[in-house]
C-alpha cells in the first residue's frame, strides 16, 4: 500500500492511495495562497494601483532589453513588497509524481476540497469515477463559478510570464519567491471546464456503500464540519482504512460527526485540522460582533471578506441575534456575490444534511436558517455585484459580506479601495485559511482597522488526539506539520498530534509505503464443490478436507469451482483437449505421528524381521541389519537410507504410509 502526497498545505489535502491495484485520490484541493503574490483586480479603475512603481532586479545584470521591458510591466512595488501585475494564478496539485490518468476514483470530502477537480479531469486524461455528496458538488460548483466570474469580470490583456523564467525567478525578493513553484501555477479554468468536470461526479449519501471494481468498498460518513462534508471509510475483506479530513465535534448546523464506523482501522489518514488552534470559535464570534458594533456606532462601515458558503451561514444567524439585542435592527447588511442568492437557496434545500434541530424546522414548516427570514423582511439584502440595483439600495453605515477572502479579486477589492483610507471603517477576517496580513499587503498603507477573528470549527489538536485514542487505529498517517508546534507558537508543545506507535508523516512530493500488508484474500466455493468435500476429523472438534478445483478470478472476485469432467469420446472420435485435459486427481494427504511399535510389527508382517530400534534425543533410528538400511524417524520428518535399493525404499515407504492417517 502506497500513499502519494500531492499538496503543500495540510488543510488543502490532495493524496493518492494505491491499494489492491486500485488508485484512489483523496480530495483535490486548490492552493489559493499563490494569489497573494499578485496585485488585486479592481472592478473599477484604481489610480493607486496604476501609479505603483515598477521593480526590476538590481543586483543581477540583464542584457536582454526585451526582458527588462517585460519585467517593468510585470512586477510592481507596493509598501516595500513586490507583486506580479497579472491575472492571479492558483497552485494545482503536484502532477509529476505519478500519472494522474491512472487514478481510478476521486473521493471528495467537502466543497472546499473540490476546487482543483477541473484541472485533473480535463487536462490529465483522467477517466475514472468521482464520488461526492450533493451539497459538496453544488457548493463546490458555486465556489468554482464565483472564482471564474471574479477573474473574468476584470480581464487583463495578457498574463505575465517573464518573471517565472529560472534566470529571473532566482533574483526575485524572498517574499515573492519562497515556497512558490512557478511550474505549478495555472490561470483559472473556465465555465466549460467546471460543467464538464462536475458532470462526471456521482452523488452519494451518508453511509452508502459503494463497490470499486470488486476490490474495495467505500463509504462516506458525516464529518460534522459543513453541509455535506464527509470522512471516507475504505475497506477490503480483511483491511480497513479511514480518511478523516476537515471534521468537527462542535454543535453547528451540519449533521454531527459519525465516529463509530471509523473505529479499529488498520490505517487512519488524518488531515484538515483547525488553522487557528488558540482561537475558540465562540469567543471569535463574540469578538466579531463587538468590533462590528463599535465600528457602526461610530459611523463606520464593516467589510467581511468571505466565501458564499460555509461559516457565513452561522455568521448571519449570530449577527441577527446580536443586532436585535444591541438596538441595531435597522443596520443595513449586504451580501454581495455572484453566488450569494443560489448559496442561500441551496442551504435551505439541503435540510436532510443538517443537524436534527435544523431538520425539525422543515416540518413546522419553517426555513432551517434565519437568513431566509432576514431576506424576506429586507434586513439582509442580497446582490450579485456592486453594479445595477446595489447602487440605488446602498446606504451607510453598513455591513458588507463580499468575496473574495483573499482580497485579490471580487467585490471585496472595490470596498477595500473605497473604504481603505478612512479610520472609521473596519475589515474583519473570519475565514481561517486566509493569512490576513498577506491579504492586506497590496493595500498598504491602510488607514482602516483590520481585525482577525478566524472562526474555525475543525478539530483542535486536543480533540484530534482524543479521537485518535477513541478510534484505536493500528497506524496513524498525518502531515509532517502536525507533529511540531506551529511556527508562530514554538513554545506550545501541546499543539501537536501524538499516537502509539508514533505516526507516519508526509509532505508534498513524498511517497510512503504504509505499514500494512495484505495477508488474506476471500474466495467463494461453489455449492457443487462444497457438497463434494469429505471432512476428516483429526482431533475432537477439528476436521479438515482437501479442496481441488479451478480458481476463477473476475472483477477482483475469486470463485473456486469444481474441475469440469472430461467428456468421453464416442466410437471413432478423438477426445478434445482443453485447459483441464492434463488434470490428475490429487493424492491423499497424510498426517499424524509414526507409532514405532506398530511400524515394526508391519515390517515383520511384510518379511522384514531383523529390526533393531534405537532411541535418540530427537526421535528413533530403526536399523534393518540384514538389508543394511537405516530409517530415521523424527517429529515432522522420516528419512530412509537404503544405499540405492529403490525397490526396498518404495516397499518401506508404503509400509510407513499405512501407519499414518489420511484425508
Amino acid at each position: 500500500m502506497k500513499l502519494y502526497c500531492l499538496s503543500s498545505h495540510p488543510n488543502l489535502p490532495c493524496l493518492v492511495l494505491k491499494f489492491k491495484s486500485v488508485t484512489v485520490m483523496l480530495d483535490c484541493s486548490l492552493d489559493l495562497g499563490t494569489t497573494f503574490r499578485f496585485l488585486p483586480l479592481p472592478l473599477v479603475h484604481s489610480s493607486r494601483l496604476a501609479k505603483l512603481p515598477s521593480w526590476v532586479p538590481k543586483d543581477v545584470a540583464v542584457d536582454d532589453q526585451e526582458t527588462l521591458k517585460a519585467l517593468r510591466k510585470e512586477l510592481k512595488e507596493c509598501a516595500g513588497r513586490v507583486f506580479v501585475d497579472s491575472p492571479p494564478e492558483v497552485g494545482i496539485p503536484e502532477d509529476g509524481l505519478l500519472d494522474l490518468s491512472t487514478v481510478d476514483v476521486i473521493l471528495v470530502s467537502s466543497f472546499q476540497c473540490i476546487l482543483a477537480l477541473p484541472y485533473i479531469t480535463e487536462y490529465t486524461g483522467f477517466n475514472g469515477m468521482i464520488y461526492a455528496t450533493e451539497p459538496t458538488a453544488q457548493m463546490g460548483r458555486q465556489l468554482m463559478e464565483e472564482l471564474v466570474q471574479h477573474t473574468e469580470r476584470v480581464p487583463k490583456t495578457r498574463a505575465a510570464c517573464k518573471w517565472k523564467e529560472p534566470g529571473v525567478f532566482k533574483t526575485l525578493p524572498a517574499q515573492l519567491r519562497d515556497g512558490l513553484d512557478p511550474a505549478a501555477l495555472r490561470l483559472c479554468y473556465g465555465l466549460h471546464d467546471i460543467n464538464s468536470a462536475l458532470s462526471k461526479v456521482q452523488l452519494v449519501g451518508y453511509a452508502q456503500k459503494l463497490d470499486v471494481f470488486g476490490a474495495l468498498q467505500i463509504m462516506p460518513l458525516s464529518s460534522g464540519y459543513c453541509v455535506g462534508s464527509c470522512n471516507w471509510l475504505i475497506q477490503s475483506h480483511y483491511e480497513k482504512i479511514s480518511y478523516v479530513s476537515s471534521s468537527s465535534v462542535l454543535t453547528t448546523h451540519p449533521q454531527p460527526m459519525d465516529q463509530a464506523p471509523l473505529q479499529n482501522t488498520d490505517v487512519l489518514i488524518l488531515a484538515g485540522l483547525t488553522q487557528s488552534p488558540t482561537a475558540n470559535p465562540d469567543s471569535m464570534l463574540s469578538e466579531f460582533c463587538s468590533h462590528l458594533a463599535v465600528t457602526v456606532k461610530n459611523g463606520g462601515n464593516v467589510l467581511v471578506p468571505c466565501y458564499p458558503s460555509g461559516v457565513v451561514y452561522d455568521l448571519f444567524e449570530c449577527l441577527a441575534v446580536f443586532l436585535d439585542s444591541s438596538g441595531l435592527m435597522q443596520l443595513p447588511v449586504y451580501f454581495v456575490s455572484p453566488m450569494a442568492d443560489s448559496s442561500l437557496a441551496y442551504s435551505n434545500i439541503f435540510a436532510e444534511w443538517l443537524c436534527q434541530s435544523k431538520q425539525s424546522k422543515v416540518y413546522l414548516p419553517e426555513a432551517p436558517f434565519v437568513h431566509e427570514e432576514l431576506k424576506t423582511i429586507s434586513r439582509l439584502k442580497v446582490f450579485p455585484g456592486i453594479h445595477g440595483d446595489f447602487s440605488s439600495e446602498f446606504k451607510t453605515p453598513c455591513v458588507v459580506f463580499a468575496g473574495h477572502p483573499t482580497l485579490r479579486f471580487g467585490d471585496a477589492v472595490h470596498f477595500m479601495e473605497m473604504w481603505g483610507q478612512s479610520k472609521a471603517n473596519t475589515v474583519i477576517f473570519v475565514e481561517p485559511d486566509v493569512p490576513y496580513l498577506e491579504a492586506l499587503a497590496p493595500y498598504q498603507p491602510l488607514a482602516m482597522k483590520a481585525v482577525h477573528c478566524p472562526i474555525d470549527t475543525r478539530l483542535s489538536f486536543q480533540q484530534a488526539n482524543k479521537i485518535i485514542t477513541d478510534l484505536k487505529p493500528l497506524h496513524v498517517v498525518l502531515p509532517e506539520a502536525y507533529i511540531t508546534p506551529p511556527p508562530s507558537l514554538p513554545q506550545r508543545t501541546d499543539l501537536v498530534l501524538e499516537a502509539d506507535p508514533p505516526p507516519t508523516t508526509f509532505q508534498r512530493g513524498e511517497v510512503l509505503s504504509l505499514p500494512i500488508r495484505r495477508m488474506y484474500e476471500k474466495i467463494e466455493i461453489t455449492p457443487e464443490l462444497a457438497s463434494s468435500l469429505v471432512p476428516s476429523e483429526i482431533r475432537q472438534g477439528v476436521a479438515v478436507a482437501s479442496v481441488t478445483g479451478v480458481l476463477e478470478a473476475k472483477d477482483n472476485n475469486y470463485i473456486l469451482q469444481s474441475v469440469p469432467k472430461q467428456p468421453t469420446a464416442g466410437p471413432g472420435q478423438k477426445r478434445k483437449r482443453d485447459d483441464n485435459a492434463d488434470f490428475t486427481p490429487p493424492k491423499p494427504h497424510v498426517w499424524g505421528a509414526v507409532q514405532v511399535e506398530q511400524f515394526v510389527q508391519d515390517l515383520e508382517k511384510n518379511g522384514v524381521t531383523d529390526v533393531k530400534v534405537e532411541d535418540t534425543p530427537s526421535g528413533h533410528i530403526i536399523h534393518l541389519q540384514s538389508e543394511d538400511t537405516l530409517i530415521q524417524i523424527e517429529d515432522g520428518s522420516t528419512h530412509i537410507f537404503c544405499e540405492g535399493n529403490e525397490d526396498l525404499r518404495i516397499k518401506l515407504r508404503n509400509i510407513l504410509l499405512k501407519c499414518l492417517s489420511k484425508f
